[in-house]
């Protein structure tokens, strides 16, 4: 059994007796892929996301992580398995510092304290934030809160990464630090992003979603030629070169 890897099986979701925001999704990320999930505000990207770890529960369909189904019973280990990182890092950071942010999760497992303090200066040292374990998150940068926010998910030891706009309000120094410290985790991640240079230097295989369907999967570079959509179109701006299966 791998729990590295994320189903989503005909997923519809609605909110209270709203119209779907979510129809019929259906797509299957592997151990160890680096995805992205393109799409304008209002596509869906952030409720999808919250499928995953079980913060919303579709109105039908599945959600798999592993072999295990996210349902009400099933939540404790899937949050084991699926860390998330929110948009607004300051929502994820709320101790006194941010040694104890990141240590927050594993105390809350019941670990013992030195299993807590390896965690936290592993993390620390993976996002680059190593021996700021006692400076108050509003003592940080932007880019400096966002890799706190990252180490408090990546403390917990996850076999999933999934962020939602993890590059929003960061400047082009911190950007790179964030694509940096993304790059060295070896397992499953999914990302919600408008950033398409991120996309292309991150995730080979990219997912589009617009009015809550998946309208393409395909290789990142390729989706110039996908079907017309304004979060295609994205990619037009990009000063990335175009895959043209004409001259490729």
């Amino acid at each position: 059994m791998s729990h590295h890897y994320i189903q989503f099986k005909d997923v519809h979701f609605s909110y209270s007796r709203g119209p779907e925001v979510l129809c019929g999704i259906d797509f299957r990320i592997t151990h160890g892929e680096h995805v992205a999930l393109l799409g304008l505000n209002g596509s869906g990207k952030s409720t999808l996301l919250l499928q995953i770890n079980g913060l919303l529960m579709p109105t039908r369909g599945e959600v798999v992580i592993g072999d295990i189904p996210v349902t009400k019973k099933t939540l404790r280990i899937v949050r084991q398995t699926v860390g998330m990182v929110f948009q607004n890092s300051d929502d994820m950071l709320f101790m006194p510092t941010i040694g104890e942010d990141v240590g927050f999760g594993p105390r809350n497992m019941g670990l013992p304290e030195e299993e807590v303090k390896r965690r936290v200066d592993g993390a620390l040292d993976a996002v680059g934030l190593s021996g700021l374990g006692d400076r108050p998150a509003f003592s940080l940068s932007g880019g400096q809160r966002r890799a706190a926010a990252i180490a408090s998910v990546l403390s917990m030891e996850p076999d999933i990464l999934v962020l939602d706009e993890p590059s929003a309000n960061l400047d082009a120094r911190a950007r790179r630090q964030l694509i940096e410290i993304l790059k060295k985790f070896r397992h499953t991640i999914l990302l919600a992003t408008h950033d398409t240079d991120m996309a292309l230097e991150l995730c080979q295989r990219s997912l589009v979603i617009e009015a809550g369907k998946i309208i393409g999967d395909a290789p990142t570079m390729s989706l110039a030629v996908a079907p017309e959509s304004p979060a295609v179109s994205l990619f037009r701006t990009s000063e990335a070169p175009v895959f043209n299966p004409a001259t490729n």
